[in-house]
């Protein structure tokens, strides 16, 4: 089983990390997990198109993890995509991607009146909406997670477990019980962090109240180190960082704070094989102990 991070941003504009969203190769099939801002260029610098990706699973509707979904659609198209998309995602995900469609639905048919490409069918989507707990199996099971990112609704992180491998990938949420259970011994454990000494108020931009707010549903850069701790998962990686610009070193002393082991702070385009534990990240690899 293999992760690739294919963004590691937030809401926040920066080249160097794009909106949320990764790809897991196991069992000869391909899963990207969220659409963020950028997904269909890093695929393809990742060396996978979307015309081959079998099935996208979405955490929820939050607007920078799905920004892309319509591009995505269009882009695996042009790629030469000859079947539909399967989507799964939390409740109100059919509304989404109905709403989606009806928007671009004008320009979507002129555009295949005209580039008369030999099918359609990599435009069609198929929804599955899921539940808490449940099991979906394709070859690779994924199970859904309910998270906690209130007030927003219906977030789900997602366990991944392959041939007796696991991992588990926290979506946006607070220090939540749940969710450390369900990653209890994974081999990987791929979190959110925000980095709340870094976000200060800016006349005109953000306030300390707003600050405050959007802390007050994420998880800490001084508390994932002990969701890692308890959960003592074999592997931590941190993505979705907010802000996405921050000291490095004072991130990795607040988790240490609480967590010893494998730390890897996430960059796009950074691939960790789970089964080897070796990480490429540019022309480098590292090799973690067993």
């Amino acid at each position: 089983m293999k992760l690739v991070l294919l963004g590691t941003g937030c809401p926040q504009v920066d080249p160097l990390r794009m909106g949320p969203a990764i790809l897991i190769h196991a069992g000869g099939r391909r899963l990207l997990f969220d659409c963020g801002s950028g997904v269909t260029q890093r695929l393809v610098q990742a060396g996978t198109k979307g015309a081959e990706i079998d099935a996208l699973f979405l955490t929820h509707l939050h607007s920078d993890h799905v920004v892309d979904f319509h591009q995505l659609l269009v882009s695996s198209w042009h790629q030469g995509r000859d079947k539909p998309w399967k989507v799964f995602g939390p409740p109100g995900t059919i509304g989404f991607v109905e709403r989606s469609a009806a928007l671009w639905k004008p320009e979507l048919d002129i555009r295949v009146a005209h580039e008369k490409r030999p099918s359609v069918a990599g435009l069609d989507v198929e929804v599955k909406e899921f539940a808490d707990g449940q099991t979906l199996r394709g070859g690779v099971t994924v199970t859904p997670v309910k998270v906690n990112h209130d007030p927003f609704p219906e977030v789900y992180g997602f366990i991944v477990e392959h041939e007796g491998l696991r991992f588990v990938h926290s979506a946006d949420t607070i220090v939540w019980q749940p969710l450390i259970e369900a990653a209890r011994g994974a081999d990987c454990l791929l979190h959110e962090v925000f980095i709340k000494r870094e976000m200060r108020p800016i006349d005109g931009v953000r306030t300390q109240e707003g600050i405050d707010a959007v802390a007050s549903y994420h998880t800490l850069s001084t508390e994932v180190g002990a969701v890692a701790a308890e959960a003592d998962v074999g592997m931590l990686i941190l993505n979705h960082f907010v802000p996405t610009r921050f000291d490095r070193d004072a991130l990795v002393a607040d988790v240490r704070a609480h967590w010893s082991g494998p730390l890897i702070l996430g960059e796009d385009l950074m691939a960790y094989d789970l089964a080897t534990r070796t990480l490429q990240a540019g022309g480098a690899t590292v090799a973690f102990a067993r």
